[in-house]
């Protein structure tokens, strides 16, 4: 008989969840989320205080390790990054946000895989540099943009590094969620297998991921040029009347 596994902690899980939602103190759910498992669990409320203690000094120099690159990214939007690459991408006529965007998925997603996550992301990559080129690229075809389809882009731009980063980072053997998958299956139902395989079978998902993401960047292209081009038509045609 195997030992009846404990899914009582998982209620952290709920707390936060719960508490998110209702917009309370990060900090407040965190700590009370915390007390919820280790109650749960059954832990001595001086090994909760213990482990809650630990965390907060593991994790003290985070605020100085994200906001630093913010401030770099700021500096660099003062000195006219967005501008340098809204003018790089004019550059090339055949260009469009739904090409650009596809390109920036296939890197994300072998660079993900290699291991090299912080390569891109949203404060360093997506703000200042993709979701800039994706708008300087549909302005070069159709002019100044509606508000809407702006925000389309930068949307679809934060999605296609979600996307790329998600399913590239599953096919790196070192990453935690593999580890943990393997551990999970030795320790629960012995069943015994290789990080490098659960890897590898991560790459058919990665692909079905890449040509189901390119499939609507191609068809944000597409309907952007359709939007765009009967928003001209009818402006000339009012302009004619005038």
């Amino acid at each position: 008989m195997q030992d009846i596994v404990n899914l009582w902690p998982l209620l952290g899980i709920a707390a936060i969840v719960v508490g998110f939602l209702l917009r309370f103190n990060p900090v407040l759910v965190v700590i009370v989320a915390g007390f919820v498992t280790g109650i749960a669990a059954h832990l001595p409320l001086a090994d909760i205080l213990e482990k809650l203690g630990s965390g907060f000094l593991n994790t003290r120099n985070l605020p100085l390790i994200l906001l630093l690159p913010l401030a770099v990214i700021g500096l660099l939007e003062r000195f006219g990054l967005k501008e340098r690459a809204q003018a790089w991408i004019a550059h090339i006529k055949s260009a469009t946000a739904g090409r650009l965007l596809i390109v920036y998925l296939f890197v994300r997603e072998v660079s993900a895989a290699l291991g090299l996550t912080s390569l891109g992301g949203h404060p360093q990559m997506v703000r200042p540099l993709l979701a800039p080129m994706a708008e300087g690229a549909t302005e070069n075809r159709y002019g100044e943009l509606p508000a809407d389809v702006r925000y389309r882009l930068r949307a679809m731009s934060a999605a296609t590094d979600n996307v790329g980063l998600f399913f590239g980072e599953d096919i790196f053997v070192a990453f935690g969620a593999i580890i943990f998958m393997h551990n999970f299956m030795l320790e629960s139902g012995g069943i015994q297998t290789e990080p490098l395989h659960i890897a590898l079978w991560g790459i058919p998902t990665a692909v079905c991921a890449f040509l189901i993401h390119a499939f609507r960047l191609r068809r944000l292209d597409r309907r952007i040029a359709a939007e765009l081009s009967g928003l001209n038509q009818q402006a000339l045609k009012k302009q004619g009347g005038e």
